[in-house]
């Protein structure tokens, strides 16, 4: 039997991580207006999610056993693909593209997973699965296009290269965060998912810090803008710890399908701030691409889970 203010806490919890988390875009689209780049943008977003991340670890491994050697190394390999790699990719390629075409390449992140799980690991993807993913590319191709003629044809020949470079570098973004979903099946059961998720995003943390301090002079840190280290620190906060926790919370209270098909208003959430926020067009092509890439993802994770849930 439903508890029914629970469950309605649960979907409270998880439409605003979602619209939360769809915030990530759009804060790191203003703050590049700053002149920042985006070696030094993520090492503050990760700097400031630090020291919740750690408290977070912390407090999801009391009472359970250590870690092994081999689960930290589990830990250190995701942390650098999902967390560190994939947010890299992704701040670097909101640089040339609009927050809504980055969010919906990101949000093709189910249909990846079935693309490396056949190709890699030989699972088995049905007709209709394969249809799912052909109405959320066909999506994608309408929004991107749009996009291209738009801001890039339209002005040159290197706008249209840039418009290519960031949604290569998003879609590698993407594809990284497929891998970290798909390998951390085995060790979320061994470690926990809050837990490896801390973890994890800890370590991207010292590694994000550590690439500044390879790639650009210490004293570049000091030279930003004052409102660049606010929005780092909103993006940290509300659209990186909060979502965490927040979508986890939902997962607790109305299980892990229900929180994710809420979690589809996302791209529609980044794509309305980006209009209103950032003066993104909005246009019949954007509009329909959105409700294709939705609707394929969702159709992807009906069929998907339909005989087991991840």
């Amino acid at each position: 039997m439903i508890h029914f203010p629970h469950y309605r806490t649960g979907i409270i919890c998880a439409i605003i991580g979602a619209i939360a988390f769809s915030g990530k875009s759009i804060i790191i689209k203003l703050a590049y207006q700053y002149g920042v780049d985006a070696v030094t943008l993520l090492m503050f977003r990760m700097l400031f999610a630090l020291p919740f991340f750690v408290v977070i670890g912390l407090w999801s491994g009391r009472g359970k056993a250590a870690l092994s050697a081999r689960d930290w190394l589990g830990v250190l390999l995701l942390a650098f693909v999902g967390y560190y790699l994939g947010s890299f990719l992704d701040f670097a390629g909101l640089q040339y593209i609009t927050a809504s075409l980055g969010r919906l390449i990101m949000y093709l992140n189910p249909t990846l997973v079935l693309l490396i799980g056949f190709f890699v690991l030989g699972k088995r993807v049905s007709l209709w699965q394969v249809g799912a993913m052909a109405i959320s590319y066909v999506g994608i191709a309408l929004v991107f296009g749009h996009e291209l003629y738009l801001t890039g044809a339209a002005k040159s020949a290197q706008a249209a290269h840039d418009i290519w470079l960031g949604s290569g570098l998003v879609f590698l973004a993407a594809l990284s965060y497929a891998v970290y979903l798909l390998y951390s099946g085995e060790l979320v059961k061994r470690v926990g998912g809050i837990r490896l998720a801390s973890l994890a995003t800890s370590m991207a943390a010292f590694m994000c810090v550590l690439q500044f301090l390879f790639l650009r002079p210490m004293d570049m840190a000091f030279q930003v803008a004052p409102i660049v280290l606010w929005l780092s620190l909103l993006n940290a906060v509300v659209c990186t710890v909060l979502p965490v926790l927040l979508v986890m919370m939902a997962v607790e209270r109305i299980g892990p399908a229900l929180a994710s098909q809420i979690g589809m208003i996302g791209p529609v959430v980044t794509l309305a701030m980006g209009v209103v926020i950032l003066d993104e067009p909005l246009t019949p092509w954007v509009m329909v691409g959105t409700v294709l890439v939705i609707s394929g993802v969702w159709f992807v994770a009906k069929f998907g889970t339909s005989k087991k849930e991840p």
